[in-house]
């Protein structure tokens, strides 16, 4: 018997995804799609386990994990996925809609999501949306791209394969230098020794070693639930878990008399889930002078100085003539690339990006790695790049990989 059709269809940040997923559920006519006319589809996206996420904790209502006493919310993104694919194959629908589905996890969980989303394939019709290429199905059939509400199909795989390839870009001119020079006398700039955490009496982490000094280009990799945040929230200050620890940060050590603001003004930190804060109408040029006030928001008058440093970045990002556009008004790639410099704008001691490339599409992520890069190589600042996927160009010199055990996670390093 003949295997089910396998549909591909590349997402871009301007894609109406929504609107797309919505057609197709409701069994509105797409073209291109017309097989699934009639027949039952269900999602399996982010946005599904956020839905059930909010059931569990307004209502009470478990339907994910009747079966486990554990909390939805408190699983890792892998054990949420696999949860939510079980229940929607006992619904056994004629078709499913996959929304970036590898994201968020470790490579490992990748790949066995991979392989059984491959073995669905031969019974069922998966619509697969996905922005980065290397996440469609090796068995897929046909091939589409959404721009805007715009759905293309290609003739063929070589058409979409060939058109679609990003090479690595670039940025012309140099890093704009920092106003004032944050100092910091220790060459270490964070060091763990033989750091355990637990929590609710269960090991998190064993006996870590660890050490980040200034100029460094780190990568921090490890499967879900490896204690990757763990580590951030101590280094942060974020996190009570760090007292009583042998934890150095700036040279002192961790408890003795440094206030959370004290660290943060030295770190620069970065997560998508950051760029939500910012709702109001933040002029460009204002979001990237806010950086050097840590304030979500710019309220009070800038300083000549400011910015100029600011529509330095803004030149250097290509986004002089757009100063006075809205942050709120931008795609998801520029944001992210106004995000970076608004860290970067004060040169921090230490920078930590927390999976920055998620959800971009390869176009976005291949400018925002190569941004990333660049800061590496033209400051002294530190850099420690979180991301479960292996991001194609990015260049870090060292990574600090975590190995979960059931006595907690070790480190181990390696260098390029």
């Amino acid at each position: 018997m003949k295997s089910p059709k396998c549909y591909a269809i590349l997402t871009q940040n301007n894609s109406n995804i929504n609107q797309l997923v919505q057609n197709l559920l409701k069994n509105h006519p797409v073209e291109g799609l017309s097989e699934l006319k009639g027949l039952n589809g269900l999602l399996f996206s982010r946005s599904e386990i956020q839905r059930y996420m909010d059931e569990e904790d307004r209502h009470d209502i478990k339907i994910l994990t009747k079966d486990s006493e554990q909390p939805l919310k408190t699983m890792s993104s892998g054990e949420q996925k696999k949860a939510l694919l079980r229940h929607l194959l006992q619904q056994d629908p004629d078709f499913m809609v996959l929304v970036n589905p590898f994201d968020n996890l470790d490579v490992a969980t990748q790949s066995k999501l991979k392989e059984q989303l491959m073995d669905i394939a031969s019974s069922k019709i998966l619509v697969q949306l996905v922005s980065r290429l290397d996440d469609i199905l090796p068995n897929t059939d046909l091939f589409f791209k959404l721009d805007g509400n715009s759905l293309h199909q290609y003739e063929s795989s070589d058409t979409f394969w060939n058109e679609n390839k990003h090479d690595a870009t670039g940025f012309d001119g140099t890093i704009p230098p920092p106003l004032s020079p944050i100092e910091v006398e220790s060459e270490e700039l964070v060091c763990l020794k033989k750091v355990s955490v637990s929590f609710d009496g269960r090991r998190i982490l064993h006996e870590i070693d660890w050490s980040i000094n200034k100029g460094e280009f780190w990568q921090l990799i490890g499967p879900n639930g490896s204690g990757k945040s763990t580590i951030l929230s101590m280094i942060t200050g974020d996190s009570h878990k760090g007292y009583g620890q042998d934890l150095t940060i700036f040279g002192n050590k961790k408890g003795s008399g440094e206030s959370v603001w004290d660290l943060k003004k030295k770190i620069g930190y970065y997560t998508p889930a950051v760029t939500h804060k910012f709702r109001g109408y933040h002029t460009l040029e204002n979001m990237i002078i806010s950086g050097l006030h840590d304030s979500i928001g710019l309220y009070v008058q800038p300083t000549f100085s400011e910015k100029l440093v600011a529509n330095q970045w803004l030149d250097l990002l290509q986004m002089s003539q757009r100063k006075n556009t809205h942050f709120r008004d931008l795609s998801v790639g520029d944001k992210r690339l106004v995000m970076m410099a608004r860290a970067m704008v004060k040169h921090p001691a230490l920078l930590i990006l927390d999976e920055p490339t998620a959800g971009l599409d390869d176009a976005s992520a291949h400018l925002f790695v190569t941004l990333v890069n660049k800061i590496a190589r033209e400051s002294n600042t530190a850099i420690v790049f979180v991301s479960h996927r292996k991001e194609p160009h990015l260049t870090p010199q060292h990574i600090f990989e975590l190995h979960p055990s059931e006595t907690g996670s070790t480190g181990s390093r390696t260098s390029s």
